[in-house]
Parts: structure tokens; sequence; C-alpha cells
């Protein structure tokens, strides 16, 4: 099954945002602001979206300091 047949379109376009800067591993996270930057989405659509890879096992998010940095798992 595809990501496209499981997500929405903006978490879609988030995934493959995130993939394409190497956001894959917790060493190698991300914050929303800089994925926000890249798909060019309003902020809260791409935390909508991030929250939608967190809950379907996608993405995970880990608190730090300053801001959260999100990874993908799959």
């Amino acid at each position: 099954m595809a990501i496209e047949d499981e997500l929405t379109g903006n978490a879609v376009k988030t995934y493959k945002a995130m993939k394409e800067m190497g956001f894959i591993t917790e060493e190698k996270m991300g914050t929303a602001e800089r994925i926000t930057q890249t798909t060019k989405l309003p902020k809260n659509m791409v935390l909508n979206a991030l929250q939608e890879l967190q809950t379907k096992g996608f993405a995970r998010r880990r608190a730090r300091e300053k801001a959260a940095g999100y990874y993908l798992l799959k």
C-alpha cells in the first residue's frame, strides 16, 4: 500500500520533504519550522500533518530544549 493511500495530501507532502531533507533518524531530526520552510505550507498545516504522521506510525517527535525535533520511522 502506498503512503498516498494512507495519508492526507499535506501529510504526504510533509513526509516527502522530511525524507528529502534526511530527517530519517533521531540524530538527524528537523524542526517543524524547517519543514514549514521547505513545504511552503502554513505552519498549522505542517503541525497537523506531523501529528497525523505520528498517529499513523510514520514519524516520531522528540522534545528538546528549544524546539521539538521530528524524524521518520518508515
